[in-house]
């Protein structure tokens, strides 16, 4: 498997001079050490958070597809289940 870490890459891009210059006043009023550094963490930042929204928007889907498999292909009630289901009904009777 390959070290992503330790290789580095470039990226390069063309900006308007007025989104440039935002960037570049961003950039110093958020305290970034250069407009490099502002575009990586703040790129890095929004990439993690979509990453994470899409999973979890995965993760929920898959969720409810087995649960609602759980609905409708339901087995037979355990004694467990039948103890509990006669004392809540003793209680709330």
């Amino acid at each position: 498997m390959r070290d992503y870490k330790a290789e580095k890459a470039r990226f390069d891009t063309r900006l308007t001079n007025e989104q440039k210059v935002l960037f570049e006043r961003a950039a110093k009023l958020g305290g970034y050490t250069s407009l490099s550094d502002f575009v990586i963490k703040t790129v890095q930042k929004r990439a993690a958070e979509i990453i994470d929204e899409n999973e979890k928007i995965l993760t929920s889907q898959r969720d409810a597809e087995i649960f609602f498999e759980a609905l409708k292909n339901y087995g037979e009630p355990n004694e467990n289940l039948i103890t509990l289901s006669k004392l809540y009904n003793e209680k709330t009777s």
